[in-house]
């Protein structure tokens, strides 16, 4: 029981969809530890975890955080391509096979059950397959209007930043009073992570990006870019760090087409201790973006003393503010001048660093589960004593 307003205040069951702890984590993997962890030792909440995947409740297990089950039967589960086809037209199966008799059910990445009894919320990091479907996948494309059908069924829709909030509106036609803003909070840094990571002896400085390589992430434009300020710094190097994604083809263009090309240093994924390292050595952290809806890396390298560049695009500004150095996305000169401009001036990049830190230090996990839980509780309220969804 937890206290409000000098009344106790019973612990809410919750059932949470921890599908993307599995794998290579992305943004929306490292939006559910951060998110889980917390509500795990919270006393207003009763913590679930379920997943909508082939491996089901058995893929999870281990994964979870203190303090939160693992809901949903010991088995295989339903394939996540055949759950999202039927939830697109009928609320079968519904949510209570997963979420059991919790009281809210909470899809952390675009999909929700559908849930007779249970209060439904539903997270939307980014609105990517409506501004440019050419750069998703099948399964990502359907995400839209999986939303839409939530909320049809009754869902609120848990958004990222103010930004994703209104597009969620504007562009899903989802009534804003039934939308959330709830900012993440940052990853922590891990132990080991001021060791120098492992590039060759000849590196004496890096420019840094980390993400899945796929066309938004333009690191086609960020590999032009170091074309142009590669010459005459001879121990610079441009490091990428991430999974192969789709759309590689450019880049691998770009890559040998770049005067400098024996100084791109692609790692693939590293895990979260090599990150680490790397972004605290980096010498500034890349991030050329043509659309985010929240922001996760450069606000992981802020927190690490990076000086971030980064695209003006989505809800970057909103998230960064006056802490990076924003540029217009695709423009490789005005990328290549913002980087010029940092490893050319230590005291700049001191200045952006500090500003960065600060700004960082906002976000935090505690206050992520605060605001979702807030949204739980609405929810929850809205939904009354066991009314069915429709």
């Amino acid at each position: 029981m937890s206290e409000s307003n000098g009344h106790a205040e019973r612990a809410l069951t919750v059932a949470v969809d921890a599908t993307p702890l599995r794998g290579a984590r992305t943004g929306v993997g490292q939006f559910c530890q951060g998110l889980l962890e917390v509500l795990g030792h919270r006393d207003d909440v009763d913590v679930g975890a379920f997943a909508l995947s082939r491996h089901g409740r058995a893929g999870i297990e281990g994964l979870l955080p203190p303090g939160v089950r693992a809901l949903g039967w010991p088995g295989p589960g339903i394939f996540g391509r055949a759950l999202n086809a039927s939830w697109a037209r009928w609320p079968f199966p519904p949510g209570e096979l997963f979420s059991g008799r919790a009281e809210v059910v909470h899809g952390t990445n675009f999909v929700v059950p559908p849930s007779r009894r249970a209060a439904m919320v539903v997270s939307v990091h980014d609105l990517t397959p409506l501004h440019f479907p050419e750069w998703c996948r099948p399964a990502a494309r359907a995400y839209p209007a999986l939303v839409k059908k939530a909320v049809s069924r009754g869902a609120w829709v848990h958004a990222d930043s103010g930004f994703v909030a209104q597009e969620v509106t504007e562009m899903l036609g989802v009534p804003a009073e039934r939308v959330r803003t709830v900012y993440l909070g940052v990853p922590p840094l891990h132990a080991g992570a001021r060791l120098r990571p492992g590039l060759p002896e000849w590196v004496t400085s890096y420019i840094l990006a980390i993400g899945t390589v796929e066309p938004r992430k333009d690191l086609p434009t960020l590999v032009r870019a170091f074309g142009r300020v590669a010459g005459g710094r001879s121990g610079l190097a441009l490091v990428i760090a991430g999974s192969e994604g789709w759309g590689g083809t450019e880049l691998d263009e770009a890559v040998a087409a770049c005067p400098a090309r024996d100084r791109v240093l692609r790692l693939g994924w590293v895990d979260d201790e090599a990150r680490d390292a790397l972004t605290t050595g980096a010498t500034v952290f890349a991030y050329p973006s043509r659309y985010e809806g929240f922001g996760l890396p450069p606000l992981h390298a802020m927190s690490a003393g990076a000086p971030v560049v980064a695209g003006d695009c989505g809800a970057l500004r909103e998230v960064l503010g006056d802490a990076a150095r924003l540029v217009p996305p695709g423009d490789a000169d005005a990328l290549a001048d913002a980087l010029a401009g940092l490893l050319d001036h230590p005291d700049q990049r001191l200045d952006l660093a500090r500003r960065g830190l600060e700004r960082a230090a906002r976000y935090t996990w505690e206050a992520c589960a605060d605001g979702i839980i807030s949204l739980y509780r609405e929810a929850a309220a809205a939904r009354g004593a066991a009314q069915p969804a429709r």
